[in-house]
C-alpha cells in the first residue's frame, strides 16, 4: 500500500523447526529489530506495560513448551538468525494476546469463503480476505513460502511471525480475523503460531479443527478454512471453539462472534463496525454467489461512505487508531494457490499482486 515499500519475500526452508526459524531470521537480519520497536510502541499506546508484556512472554512460552515445544525451537532460531531476544519474537507472534490486555479499539479484517462460478454444489470454493491494520505498520509485512517439516506452504505474514494467511500442499486454506472476549489474554497458543501449525499438519477443514481444538487456548480469532469440498469459519476463544457452517454457499466473517456462547461474552472493540460490514457483504451475496474471482473480490470493495470493508487510513487519529488494509488476499484451496495484493481490493487493476502454487 505505501508507495516507497519494498516488499520483502522470504524463502523458509530447514529440516527442522530450529533451522526453519534461522532460515526466517537470516532474511530477517536487517529489519526485525527495528519491527520489533514498532511493535513495542503500538503495545505502549495500548496501555501495556513492559512488565505485563515480559509476563505474557513468559506465560506464552511455557504453554508452547507443553503443547508443541518444537515451536519454541522454530521461535529461537528465528531469534538467533536475526540477532534479535527470544523474547522480543514470542511477543511478535504473541501480539494477538498481548493487544488483548490493551485498551485500543480496532478496525479489523473482513473475510468471504464462497463457491464461485456456481451454486448448489457447483463451482470452485474460494476464499477473498483484507488485511486491516496500523498503516505505520504496512512495512513490516511479506509474503513467504516455507518448506519444513510438515506441509509446504505459502502466503503473507508479518516479520518474526512464523504465519498468518496462507495455503498449504495438501489444498488447504486459512484466513485470519481477529475476535475479542472478556476473558482474553496471554497464556494459552497464540494465534499466529496455531495458523503455522494448522497449516505445517492438516490437509482437510476436519483435521484443522480437529488439531485447534487439541490447542490450550486464551485468546480469540476466526479460522475460516476452506479445502475443496469444505468452508466453515471457525471461532476460536478461552470458552471454546466453535464452528459457523456455509450458509446458501458462502461464509462471511468479520470480526464479531456469530455463535451464542462466545457472544455473550464478546468485547465491544469492534463494533458497531464489524455487523455493519458483515451486513454489506452478506446483503451483495444474498444477490447470487460470484461468478468469478474478479466479482469475489468486488465484494470487498467500498466506497467512502459505505462500511469500511475497504479500509483508509484516517490520518487524523492518533497512533495506534490509524486502520488501513494493508493487503488483499485470494485463496483457491483446490489449485493450492494463494494471490496476494499489495493494497486494497480498489487498487486491484493497478497494484503489485503476488501469485504463490504450493
Amino acid at each position: 500500500m505505501t508507495e516507497d515499500v519494498e516488499r520483502l519475500h522470504l524463502v523458509v526452508t530447514g529440516e527442522t523447526p530450529a533451522r526453519l526459524g534461522r532460515s526466517r531470521g537470516e532474511q530477517l537480519r536487517h529489519s526485525l529489530a527495528e519491527a520489533y520497536e514498532w511493535y513495542a510502541r503500538i503495545f505502549r499506546a495500548a496501555e501495556v506495560t513492559e512488565a505485563h508484556e515480559q509476563e505474557a512472554v513468559e506465560q506464552t512460552v511455557n504453554a508452547l513448551r507443553a503443547w508443541r515445544p518444537e515451536t519454541v525451537a522454530e521461535m529461537e532460531g528465528v531469534a538467533r538468525g536475526a540477532s534479535v531476544s527470544l523474547d522480543q519474537v514470542v511477543a511478535l507472534n504473541a501480539r494477538t494476546e498481548i493487544l488483548a490486555l490493551g485498551v485500543l479499539a480496532s478496525k479489523e479484517c473482513s473475510t468471504i469463503a464462497a463457491r464461485v462460478g456456481g451454486a448448489d454444489g457447483v463451482g470452485r470454493m474460494m476464499g477473498a480476505q483484507t488485511w486491516d491494520w496500523h498503516v505505520e505498520l504496512d512495512r513490516f509485512w511479506h509474503t513467504h513460502e516455507v518448506a519444513g517439516p510438515g506441509y509446504r506452504f505459502a502466503g503473507m505474514t508479518e516479520q518474526g511471525l512464523l504465519s498468518k494467511i496462507g495455503v498449504n500442499s495438501a489444498g488447504l486454506a486459512l484466513h485470519f480475523n481477529i475476535l475479542g472476549h472478556e476473558q482474553d489474554g496471554p497464556g494459552g497458543v497464540p494465534m499466529h503460531v496455531l495458523s503455522g501449525v494448522v497449516l505445517s499438519e492438516c490437509a482437510t477443514v476436519d483435521e484443522a479443527i480437529e488439531l485447534v481444538r487439541s490447542a490450550p487456548l486464551s485468546s480469540s480469532s476466526s479460522f475460516t478454512l476452506i479445502d475443496r469440498d469444505a468452508a466453515v469459519s471457525l471461532e476460536i476463544s478461552p470458552v471454546g471453539v466453535f464452528e459457523v457452517p456455509q450458509r446458501d454457499g458462502s461464509v462471511v466473517r468479520t470480526n464479531s462472534f456469530q455463535t451464542p456462547v462466545p457472544l455473550a461474552g464478546q468485547k465491544a472493540a469492534f463494533e458497531p463496525d464489524s455487523s455493519a460490514r458483515f451486513d454489506l457483504v452478506r446483503t451483495r451475496l444474498a444477490g447470487g454467489l460470484p461468478r468469478d474471482e474478479t466479482r469475489l473480490l468486488r465484494m470487498l470493495e467500498t466506497a467512502v461512505g459505505e462500511p469500511p470493508v475497504t479500509c483508509r487510513p484516517d490520518m487524523s487519529k492518533a497512533f495506534g487508531e490509524r486502520w488501513a488494509t494493508l493487503c488483499t488476499c485470494i485463496t483457491d484451496p483446490e489449485a493450492r494457490t494463494i494471490r496476494i495484493l499489495d493494497g486494497m481490493p480498489t487498487e486491484a487493476e493497478t497494484g503489485s499482486w503476488y501469485t504463490f502454487t504450493v
